[in-house]
């Protein structure tokens, strides 16, 4: 007899027994629901990327979370840590596709991070993105998706943080840092939720930024009011940076759009600390948090239109947004948002009296199979008692009773899982009847 093996998963990785596929799939049905209503249209990519279309793309930090290993050809491959850089070497490989290409993708990646609430080594992403449209249109777009997913899952407060890489940029430079030390900055900066004020302090000062551009920048953003106020504020200070001044530029015209699609000013917040680490950002920048739980972002994105250009020679205006199913799982269940009885796609249980009657109830079975109702004819070998129990513990509504009095008189019973009610009707108006229960709130 061979050893047995101890049955185990890799840590940071799941399996997802049904009922929790059944909540997966309702939020990324939704997710999908969404993305297509505006326009988007469905990619997938392969798992595993040549290293060198994945390295040099993220930054430092994130290319050490990327897995990368040798194939037996002594190919240097990786497994892919996010969709974006895919999608930018599928735009660079298929120059036909037609712009602007306004895609969505719903697949899984994978960070040699450490495990923890809401974090996993694998997970999936549902990105959507809009390549070549330089527009802040294209911005406008893409957080009025987030606002309308959001509000579709019923969430009922979340704060869509919005900045700009190039207002970043500018105050780099008026602070007297120097470009050249942006990302040092921004790497920093992005790290505020986690060590607060005085460890980004702290963190710039170890990064060799001089002690008085530390302050400048501290100063710049730190200044307070309302979205309007805080760009009036800091488009002063950056009135002798040009790249700073467009960046206020974009985001006045942003948020503008964004009044246009009617997004509540309390969803939206002008956040000079957001900074999003990874480096391939260059324009506006976005992410969404909620107040409870405190798990982090949910949603992340932002404009990269220099990154395209690295795998083509020739850039290409792009901006999207991952939303995190992950995170916004763990948030739905903490808090009870989902349906109460989201446990099972199973509309009906066709029971099975006895051998007799078998061929009755596959019949009753292929019927509502054919009228579109989701039905699981019992093929065990338990009683009818049994097989009621197993409708319970599955969260199956409905459950058919077709014993040999009800194929004697062409009739069946209908118990309803969830009021204990049973009747008795004619099988000619079963699936009038089901449709009608199912129909029900």
């Amino acid at each position: 007899m061979a050893k047995k093996i101890q049955p185990r998963i890799y840590k940071g990785t799941r399996d997802f027994l049904p009922e929790q596929m059944v909540k997966r799939n309702y939020v990324i049905g939704i997710i999908k629901d969404v993305f297509e209503r505006y326009g988007f249209e469905p990619l997938e990519t392969p798992t595993i990327e040549l290293w060198e279309t994945l390295s040099g793309k993220y930054g430092e930090e994130a290319d050490r979370l990327t897995y990368r290993f040798t194939d037996r050809g002594n190919r240097e491959v990786g497994l892919r840590y996010d969709l974006t850089v895919p999608l930018s070497r599928v735009v660079a490989m298929y120059p036909q596709l037609p712009k602007p290409f306004k895609r969505y993708q719903i697949q899984p990646v994978w960070r040699a991070d450490k495990p923890q609430k809401g974090r996993f080594r694998e997970f999936y992403q549902c990105d959507v993105d809009i390549v070549g449209s330089a527009s802040m249109l294209a911005d406008a777009e893409i957080i009025a998706i987030i606002f309308e997913i959001l509000n579709a899952l019923s969430f009922p407060q979340f704060i869509i943080r919005i900045n700009h890489r190039k207002i970043l940029s500018g105050i780099t430079e008026v602070s007297g840092a120097g470009l050249d030390n942006e990302l040092q900055i921004c790497r920093a900066i992005d790290k505020m939720d986690k060590i607060g004020l005085e460890g980004v302090k702290q963190e710039l000062l170890q990064r060799a930024i001089p002690a008085p551009a530390v302050d400048h920048i501290l100063e710049m953003l730190s200044v307070d009011g309302d979205h309007k106020d805080r760009l009036e504020k800091t488009a002063q200070y950056l009135k002798n940076s040009s790249v700073g001044r467009q960046g206020i530029q974009e985001m006045q015209e942003l948020f503008r759009y964004l009044e246009w699609y009617r997004i509540p000013q309390s969803c939206l917040q002008f956040d000079l600390y957001l900074s999003r680490g990874l480096d391939y950002y260059t324009g506006p920048i976005y992410e969404t948090v909620v107040r409870k739980p405190r798990i982090g972002s949910i949603t992340g994105g932002g404009r990269y239109d220099n990154l395209i250009g690295l795998f083509s020679g020739q850039d290409f205006p792009a901006t999207g947004t991952t939303i995190g199913l992950e995170r916004i799982i763990t948030v739905m269940e903490e808090l009870t948002m989902f349906p109460p009885h989201l446990r099972t796609p199973v509309q009906v249980l066709v029971t099975v009296f006895d051998d007799a009657t078998l061929p009755y109830s596959i019949e009753i079975a292929r019927e509502l199979r054919a009228a579109g109702i989701r039905t699981d004819l019992y093929t065990g070998k338990s009683k009818l008692r049994g097989q009621f129990g197993l409708a319970n513990d599955k969260g199956i509504p409905f459950v058919i009773v077709a014993g040999p009095d009800e194929q004697r008189n062409h009739r069946v019973q209908v118990k309803n899982m969830a009021t204990g009610e049973q009747r008795s009707l004619p099988r000619s108006e079963l699936v009038a009847r089901l449709r009608h229960l199912l129909a029900q709130p």
